[in-house]
């Protein structure tokens, strides 16, 4: 299953149990993070970027530890590696 959240990124559920949070708006840390926009302003539903902030949440919504971050939230993730987190993530 995948959802829109709050208009700047998306969390994709796997059948797993295990969902990939990805984010990429103001305020997340990536490209747009310092973009001058607040959280929820129309204008960041057209916004792109070439990082994104990940994260994976468990089956019970608990946040997993990234292997690579060190933490449960990545910042700053070139989209090249995009794929490479969602698979991980399906894979748990």
């Amino acid at each position: 299953m995948i959802r829109i959240t709050s208009g700047k990124g998306f969390h994709l559920k796997f059948p797993n149990g295990y969902t990939a949070s990805v984010q990429f708006g103001p305020g997340n840390y990536c490209d747009n993070y310092a973009s001058g926009l607040r959280w929820g302003e129309t204008e960041a539903g057209n916004m792109g970027s070439s990082t994104v902030e990940v994260a994976a949440f468990g089956p019970e919504g608990d946040l997993v530890p990234i292997p690579e971050a060190s933490d449960t939230v990545q910042g700053y993730v070139p989209t090249s590696k995009l794929l490479e987190f969602l698979d991980w993530v399906a894979t748990l």
